[in-house]
Order: structure tokens, then C-alpha cells, then sequence
């Protein structure tokens, strides 16, 4: 059998970043100065002049959002001390398994609520694709409703720890969004939830939040096939949504950089989520366009794909969003585009946030 992973020992030669739960560092491996991230929870304090074991893998196979070093084990402080409480283990049966105090938990606090609860009354749920819509439909869904409360939940297709996140770290510092509750075995939230229907719960329940964002952290796994995504999650998680009685709102991946066929105007992934996966419906909001041939190759790909047939299917303005983030001086990119060069795409995710803080205007919350 061949080796699944690549490992190495390096020498810390620089701290260069700090934020909560990674510290971003420079080992010497092999004679060369490298970036390396150590989650400082699980494998404790890193210091200048430390040995550490590092996973290798995903820069040796020349990967992008997942093209890091990763500490395993510091050699040279090889002892970490494991805080009391929570029995949950998320990467469970591997040798970075960690133990959380998940909000299911009896010892958590919150067991009557989610016994008792009945439904989510709905409760706004904005969907999206790509960790980089996160932004924008958090900053527009305040523009459109300022004094609220926002929950992202992050699910586990993608990157699992919440702490890689940059974007989750600025937006919570900035006030944009109140609560991080992981699921599934993403973990390093404020909350922890063994699954998505416990995560949208404590959302509602325990965060008080007046809508929440679902999707993955960084690094989403594509292979070009139908099937293949890890995006599909978000069809399951629509289904969750209505299953608890809430209403999910649904941002499709939209670009018209992309190069690639299938991924021109409404995204393939997109495609399948609403029309294979999805078994209930959603409310897909799709931005308005200055360019009419853009508006009609959206609408074509609407009608061929029956999607307004399935879903509801809403056009909004997302401007008010795109001048938010420029407002905040906030750094957006996907798939190594900016705002100016993949517009529709952002433009979609400010549609979304501004549709969703309507829709929670009329719902009631808080």
C-alpha cells in the first residue's frame, strides 16, 4: 500500500502571524525557509527554535487553498494539556481526533432546548457555495438589516478547523457575524454541533441569531464530474432546513470569468444541487445584471433546467452589497479572482444577503 501522507521535520525559524487558535510560522525544512500553520489547540505553543514534525502532503502535490505545512507534533514541546469537559470526539479514529463539548451534550446546558423544540418558524437560512461568498452575504444581509445577529454555520466538505479561516476571523471581529457553530466534524467554533439540523437549532435557540449562513470553510473539493463536489452537502442542508421548518435561501454559484463551460453563468455544482440533490424546495435569488445577455443566458439556464419549477425563484439587487465591501476595505477573491474580475459572482452572494435580511424583516425576528 502506498503512503497516503508526506512528513517532514522542520525547524521554526520566524513566528510570522498570531490570531485565535493558529499561529502562522516559517520552519527550515531540508535547508529551505517554508510557511507552516500550527493549530494551537491541538498541538499546542510553538516557539522560535522548535523541532516539529510537519504534514507535507498538499504542498508536495502542489495544491492550492490546502498548499500549507501543518504541524503534527512538536518535538520540543511534545506534551499538551487537554482542558475539562465535552465527550465528543470530531475527526474521530484518527491520530488528530479532537474532544469538544458539543451543544447536544448534557453537560452543555441546553438539553431542554433542543428537546423541546418544535420548529425553526421560518427561521432565514442563506445557503452558499464557496467559503468567499461568505463575506458578502454576511456585509449586504447587514446592510439591508443592520442591528442584527448573524450565525454562520460552517459544515465539514471543506477545510474542518475554523480557525483557518482569515474571513471567519475578520468578520467576527468586525462585528459582522455574532456566533461560528461547526458541524459535523468541523470543529473550533464558539458552539460545537455533531450535525447540521443540532447546528441550525442552537442558531435559532441558543444564539438568538436572525438568520443563519451555511457552508463550507476553504478548500471546497471539486473533480469536474456531476457528482463528484463536495458542494452537494448543500443540497442535504436545504432539505434540513425545510425538514426543521425553516426557509432556506439558496446563493448559486454564478460566474462569467470562469473560463471552463461548466461553470459559465449558473456553475454545474450549482445545477445538480437544485435539481438532484435538493428534495424540497428553496428560495434561489439570482442578481440582476447590466448586461442583457448575461440576464438572458441565466433565465435560459433557469428555464432548460426546470429550476423555477422546483424552486422559487427571485431576482434581487446586490449593488448596495458591493459598496459595502469596498466600504470595509474587505479583501474578497475566488478561485484567484477579484471583485473587478469575477463581479457577477459576488454580486450574486450581496443578492442573497440583501434578499435573506429582507425576508427576516417580515419574518419577525428579534
Amino acid at each position: 500500500m502506498k503512503a497516503m501522507l508526506e512528513t517532514a521535520v522542520g525547524k521554526v525559524s520566524a513566528i510570522l502571524s498570531q490570531r485565535s487558535g493558529v499561529t502562522e510560522l516559517e520552519a527550515v525544512v531540508d535547508g529551505t525557509p517554508e510557511k507552516v500553520i500550527n493549530y494551537d489547540i491541538i498541538t499546542g505553543p510553538v516557539r522560535e527554535g522548535d523541532q516539529v514534525v510537519l504534514n507535507t502532503t498538499a504542498v508536495r502535490l502542489g495544491l492550492g487553498t490546502g498548499g500549507y505545512h501543518f504541524v503534527q507534533c512538536n518535538i520540543s514541546r511534545p506534551v499538551v494539556d487537554m482542558k475539562a469537559g465535552g465527550h465528543i470526539m470530531k475527526l474521530r479514529y484518527t491520530p488528530q481526533q479532537v474532544k469538544v463539548l458539543s451543544v447536544e451534550e448534557e453537560y452543555a446546558g441546553w438539553s431542554e432546548v433542543f428537546n423541546g423544540f418544535s420548529s425553526l418558524e421560518g427561521f432565514p437560512v442563506v445557503l452558499f457555495p464557496l467559503h468567499s461568498c461568505l463575506s458578502p452575504v454576511a456585509l449586504s444581509f447587514k446592510t439591508a438589516r443592520p442591528r442584527t445577529k448573524i450565525a454562520y454555520i460552517m459544515i465539514d466538505g471543506a477545510a474542518l478547523p475554523a480557525w483557518f479561516s482569515e474571513t471567519v476571523h475578520e468578520l467576527k471581529e468586525k462585528g459582522f457575524i455574532e456566533s461560528v457553530i461547526t458541524a459535523g466534524h468541523a470543529f473550533g467554533g464558539d458552539l460545537e454541533a455533531v450535525n447540521i439540523y443540532s447546528a441550525l437549532i442552537a442558531a435559532k435557540e441558543i444564539v438568538k441569531a436572525d438568520a443563519a449562513v451555511v457552508g463550507m470553510g476553504p478548500g471546497n473539493v471539486g473533480t469536474g464530474t456531476k457528482w463528484g463536489f463536495s458542494g452537494v452537502q448543500l443540497g442535504e442542508a436545504i432539505n434540513a432546513v425545510n425538514i426543521l421548518g425553516g426557509q432556506p435561501i439558496f446563493c448559486p454559484r454564478i460566474s462569467f470569468a470562469d473560463q471552463r463551460p461548466r461553470h459559465r453563468g449558473i456553475s454545474h455544482h450549482t445545477l445538480t444541487v437544485l435539481t438532484k440533490i435538493a428534495l424540497s424546495p428553496a428560495v434561489v435569488v439570482l442578481p440582476y445584471l447590466g448586461d442583457d445577455e448575461k440576464k438572458i443566458f441565466l433565465k435560459k439556464q433557469v428555464e432548460e433546467n426546470r429550476i423555477n419549477e422546483k424552486h422559487t425563484v427571485v431576482w434581487e439587487y446586490g449593488q448596495a452589497g458591493l459598496e459595502k465591501i469596498k466600504e470595509e476595505g474587505l479583501i474578497v477573491s475566488s478561485m484567484g479572482r477579484d471583485l473587478k474580475e469575477n463581479e457577477e459572482f459576488f454580486l450574486t452572494a450581496c443578492a442573497a444577503g440583501i434578499y435573506a435580511g429582507k425576508m427576516s424583516m417580515q419574518v419577525g425576528f428579534n
